[in-house]
């Protein structure tokens, strides 16, 4: 522990540092972005959704860049086969005419993997995902092969077109650390980004930080103090996001079917650990939890008939849940 409490502040120098790299080549977007160095630095996978054109693929590149990573594009599509991600055995020839079968590594075996348009491949490649995110392995016949460390998984999807789309299962979605929600450029934004993609002038992005830090903050962030109240905060939002709970707003009773897992109070404790950790403190807020509390659940509720119907969101029934929580606080 000694050695851990030493380093907060160089840590927040680093992720600064990383953090202005980015923003050397992505323009705006800076809830997105500090979202990803969130799911990053507590070690889990993000799903980012939002219409073409919004530099989802760009964002994954570029931190994978500043961060000194192998990556790894896979384009999902229907006919996208397990082995096409995974890799497969092979018929090798030796020396002399001998024969045996090797190994060769798929696109999965990169620190980032940007899955894009994940919602495209069909459940049975989906599930070969499912199990490089869950476990950080690939098994190929009686064979398991580990992943490098560190290891993540940021997938994209449109929220537009759904023809020739399969939803993600409800046990995938969860294998997400954050959903984060891409949002398109404000007028501003929009004349920088024509204004450096239509110039000569290319921004190289420079590395900031290294696999072994990136480690480093990540079991150092695993160190940030949590409280009593505020995991029984924490417990308290999640159980109010359940329909049959005494203490649930009108807005998960009446449009909610099924409140998050336990992974969504799992999520919002190690993401506002993090978040603590990026703004200097060794000890998790309530402000920290209500922060993460969005892109921490938003895939983890699933509404009714009545809610889907009146287009209700999941972020507008969270707000309502954080809004009495802060009333009975």
């Amino acid at each position: 522990m000694s050695e851990i409490t030493v380093k907060p502040q160089e840590w927040v120098d680093n992720i600064s540092k990383l953090r202005n790299q980015i923003g050397e080549v992505i323009v705006g977007q800076q809830e997105v972005v500090e979202q990803m160095l969130w799911c990053i630095f507590a070690g889990g996978h993000a799903l980012l959704e939002g219409i073409p054109g919004l530099g989802k693929t760009m964002l994954v590149r570029t931190v994978s860049e500043a961060l000194d990573l192998s990556f790894s594009r896979i384009q999902f599509t229907p006919d996208l086969m397990p082995s096409d991600i995974t890799g497969t055995n092979i018929l090798s020839f030796g020396q002399q005419g001998s024969t045996g079968m090797s190994f060769q590594k798929g696109p999965l075996f990169s620190s980032i993997v940007l899955a894009d348009e994940i919602n495209r491949a069909t459940p049975k490649t989906q599930s070969a995902l499912l199990e490089a995110m869950q476990e950080k392995t690939v098994t190929v016949g009686s064979e398991t092969h580990r992943l490098p460390r560190p290891f993540f998984v940021l997938a994209t999807q449109n929220p537009l077109e759904n023809e020739g789309t399969y939803p993600l299962p409800e046990a995938q979605l969860d294998r997400f650390l954050l959903k984060i929600e891409v949002s398109y450029p404000s007028a501003d934004e929009l004349k920088e980004i024509v204004r450096r993609t239509t110039s000569s002038h290319e921004t190289e992005v420079q590395r900031q930080m290294s696999a072994e830090q990136l480690l480093e903050i990540q079991h150092g962030a695993k160190e940030v103090l949590v409280a009593e109240e505020i995991l029984d905060y924490a417990v308290k939002l999640l159980m109010m996001t359940h329909p049959e709970e005494a203490t649930a707003p009108d807005e998960v009773r009446k449009y909610v079917r099924f409140g998050s897992g336990p992974r969504g109070v799992q999520s919002i404790i190690s993401v506002g650990k993090v978040r603590a950790l990026c703004n200097g403190r060794m000890h998790l807020s309530t402000g920290d939890i209500r922060a993460v509390a969005l892109p921490a659940l938003r895939h983890r509720l699933f509404l009714n008939f009545e809610g889907q119907a009146m287009g209700v969101t999941t972020d507008q029934v969270i707000q309502a849940v954080l809004d009495k929580l802060e009333g009975t606080a």
